[in-house]
């Protein structure tokens, strides 16, 4: 720390808008202005910005990791009062540990396994020989099918929706034949599920979310699909079956990808991009047609149109050059 290290802070406030007893972080650089006329009592800064300040500061290889464990540390969660609720319908043959709280009309079917200080909200369901691991929490009226398989710390938000059946689906005479989804999901530790987010189970195989995961609300996830570890999707996004997406990737909001396709560690696919074909490498992609005003689009969409017409006329062309000039030669 740099400056007077007496100073006592007791809540984290926007660089804005903090004031005396603020601690004030500076993440990102385009921020940086609002730091002349910060009144916070100290601030947290990046290598770079040590010396923007002479507010007493605290200099953070990664300011934004460090404004995440202060905000956690001065906003705790409320202490969880363990006990079974007496609305709840536990099966006998479910395991539940010590230390877990079993919130109203929660209902845990046939040889379900609950991990030690989990939290249920009230109207979870968790299906027959579904597990959930340690220090897991699930907010109200989510519904965990059988057999499927949280982690430990795994946080679910209210109303997600994991190892419902996957769109397996085959015709035969003008009607359709249901696949039976015999798959399950498997979630590993530390994951974090966004409310009214939907995983798929798998087919024959698992529908796989690994370590570290944060997948944020709306998703859909198709089955078997495997999401590799850390990897961070943003909300609306829907993955359909069997793609495999590596670990460290960021899938921005609304972004649409394609089944059984191949996305590599560390990609990062922009918001409102559709992806249909793999992306082994890593780096940024984007398919997103620019915003513009309403008429300019359509007469841009009619040349788009007629984009495979021009090109054969391009390579018609070309071949017709290429024969003039062997004939010069």
């Amino acid at each position: 720390m740099l400056g007077d290290a007496r100073v006592t802070v007791s809540r984290v406030a926007p660089l804005a808008a903090a004031g005396t007893g603020d601690l004030a972080v500076l993440a990102q650089s385009r921020h940086l202005p609002e730091l002349a006329s910060c009144g916070a009592s100290a601030v947290v800064v990046g290598v770079e910005a040590r010396d923007a300040t002479a507010l007493p500061r605290i200099v953070a290889a990664n300011p934004y990791a460090y404004f995440a464990r202060a905000l956690a540390l001065f906003n705790p969660e409320a202490p969880v009062r363990a006990g079974v609720d007496r609305t709840a319908a536990v099966h006998a043959s479910a395991r539940v540990a010590k230390g877990t709280s079993i919130g109203p009309r929660v209902v845990i079917g046939k040889g379900a396994v609950i991990g030690a200080g989990v939290v249920i909200g009230a109207g979870c369901v968790i299906g027959d020989e579904a597990r959930v691991g340690d220090g897991s929490r699930l907010f109200p009226n989510v519904v965990v099918y059988p057999r499927s398989v949280l982690g430990s710390r795994v946080v679910v938000h209210a109303g997600a929706v994991i190892g419902s059946d996957g769109f397996g689906n085959a015709m035969d005479g003008g009607r359709w034949v249901k696949i039976p989804q015999v798959g399950r999901v498997v979630v590993g530790d530390d994951v974090e599920i966004g409310a009214n987010t939907t995983i798929d189970r798998g087919t024959l195989e698992d529908t796989v979310i690994e370590e570290g995961v944060r997948l944020d609300n709306q998703i859909q996830i198709g089955h078997n699909v495997r999401i590799g570890a850390h990897t961070a999707v943003a909300a609306c996004v829907g993955i359909a079956g069997s793609t495999r997406i590596g670990r460290y990737c960021l899938v921005g909001g609304a972004a649409m990808i394609s089944g059984h396709l191949e996305i590599g560690d560390r990609v990062i696919v922009s918001g409102g991009t559709s992806v249909t074909k793999s992306l082994r490498g890593p780096g940024t992609y984007t398919s997103v047609y620019p915003i513009e005003e309403h008429q300019a689009w359509l007469r841009n969409a009619v040349q788009i149109r007629r984009l495979a017409g021009l090109a054969e006329r391009v390579r018609e062309l070309e071949q017709r050059l290429a024969a003039l000039e062997r004939r010069k030669s």
